[in-house]
């Protein structure tokens, strides 16, 4: 009878995993007092926050899933060396978003600014602009930050046709980890991995401000589930299976959008004869503004998006199927417009902040299973042999805290130091630590693996 029980009780347990759904479970939950961290423009220190990372709660209905989250992400942000005045800070908000997308009939919705969607960190999204244009009447820029370019006029007559890119527009002001904050909303624009972890690396920020990010490519590996639309459509990093029904081998996912081969702004991608725009330069070079880019559908190539950046297919997490979103990106790794959803949604837009909770919900509590067996060939350690300061990089979504210790061939322990929930990297300063051979323990809640290292000063 006992045993009747057992399997009852674990059989319930199973089911209720499985109903729930990664739409409720896949939320990074910060149960181990994370906090945020940022650096200063010269400094190369980061300076801890007060404010939690990650997402505080996960509550859910038969047809929502609401998530508590300050907007602070685990990995190091900042700092904003184009002269952007703001700080991350917290948002202290509630995201509502469905439980069971469906797709928009009629007018698909365009994405607009600010929040279009949240990470799995609780970190907003936005989409491809910046709230800059060209303004056809004056010809010249207008929009943006205060202090920037004047606003831009409203009303019958106003004409801004053009609208600029943040990617290539902002780039100097996006730190490591391709996200900077708009008026303390810290936020991604494009795919959350670490510029410096690209094939091609088109940022130096991460020479001094070391950080890392959501998570890191790896084009051997289904990338994993990183966010999601406002539609409530899932969405995943740059690399899946080649075709929808899960076949094929693992390949990256492309972006249908081409630069168009323009050289005079007059006309649309649909031959829309529109108020012109400034003449493509070293300026106002083709890419600048979202205008310069068309979609080109790949006939019988399932594995370039639609002009929604999407694709309906199998995923790990999705074995019958879903219509996924995938943080774009090139053969060099660099993002790829539209570069992670729009510019309109597939599904219906019911996603919203909202300030309260008025139905009955349930609070999910992360199961205490941690994270699968660790690798080694998951795990980078450089520089080998090493001098100064030793990175210890994951190469995967990390979604729990996982420990590391130094300790000498003799087995005594040197320093230790955490790779935090939502964060791929930590660092030893080896400064201090004589010549010689040594070993880093990796440990998380599941495995334990052990790698040497020389240090050499």
């Amino acid at each position: 009878m006992k045993k009747n029980n057992l399997l009852f009780i674990a059989l319930v347990f199973v089911f209720n995993i499985f109903a729930q759904g990664p739409a409720i479970t896949s939320w990074l939950q910060n149960t181990t007092g994370i906090t945020g961290s940022h650096y200063v423009s010269g400094n190369s220190t980061a300076i801890k926050d007060a404010d939690s990372a990650n997402v505080q709660t996960v509550l859910y209905s038969a047809n929502w899933v609401y998530i508590r989250t300050k907007g602070i992400p685990a990995y190091k942000t900042g700092p904003f060396l184009d002269g952007n005045p703001s700080f991350t800070t917290s948002q202290n908000a509630i995201f509502k978003f469905p439980l069971n997308p469906v797709k928009k009939t009629g007018t698909f919705t365009s994405t607009t600014a600010g929040n279009i969607g949240n990470f799995i960190n609780g970190v907003a999204l936005f989409d491809y602009r910046d709230g800059v244009a060209w303004n056809t009447a004056t010809g010249a820029l207008c929009g943006g930050p205060p202090g920037g370019n004047p606003p831009c006029p409203v009303g019958p007559g106003a004409s801004m046709p053009w609208n600029r890119d943040a990617i290539p527009a902002e780039k100097a002001g996006f730190d490591c980890s391709k996200g900077h904050p708009a008026k303390g909303n810290y936020h991604h624009h494009q795919n959350p991995s670490a510029f410096k972890l690209d094939k091609t690396v088109i940022s130096t920020i991460c020479n001094l401000y070391d950080a890392d990010g959501l998570y890191v490519i790896d084009s051997t590996k289904h990338s994993p589930l990183i966010g999601f639309a406002y539609d409530g459509f899932p969405i995943y990093g740059a690399y899946g299976y080649k075709n929808g029904d899960g076949t094929g081998g693992i390949t990256r996912i492309k972006s249908s959008f081409q630069k168009r081969n323009i050289s005079v702004r007059t006309h649309w991608a649909d031959g829309t004869n529109v108020d012109d725009g400034p003449t493509v330069n070293g300026t106002y070079f083709l890419g600048y503004f979202r205008e310069d880019y068309e979609y080109i559908a790949q006939t019988g190539k399932e594995d370039y998006l639609d002009e929604h950046n999407g694709r309906f297919c199998k995923t790990p997490e999705y074995p019958n199927g879903i219509y996924c979103y995938f943080a774009s990106v090139d053969a060099n790794w660099n993002s790829a417009y539209p570069y992670v959803v729009g510019p309109t949604f597939y599904g219906d837009k019911t996603a919203q902040i909202v300030t309260s909770i008025i139905e009955s919900v349930t609070k999910y509590s992360a199961p205490n299973n941690g994270i699968s067996d660790i690798k080694l060939t998951d795990v980078s350690i450089f520089p080998n042999p090493s001098n100064e300061f030793l990175a210890i990089q994951l190469g995967t979504l990390n979604s729990e805290n996982v420990d590391l210790v130094l300790f000498d061939m003799m087995g005594k322990e040197i320093q230790r130091t955490t790779i935090y929930q939502g964060s791929t990297v930590a660092y030893f300063d080896i400064r201090s630590v004589y010549d010689g051979q040594y070993f880093i323990k990796i440990i998380n809640k599941n495995s334990s693996s052990t790698q040497k290292f020389i240090i050499a000063h």
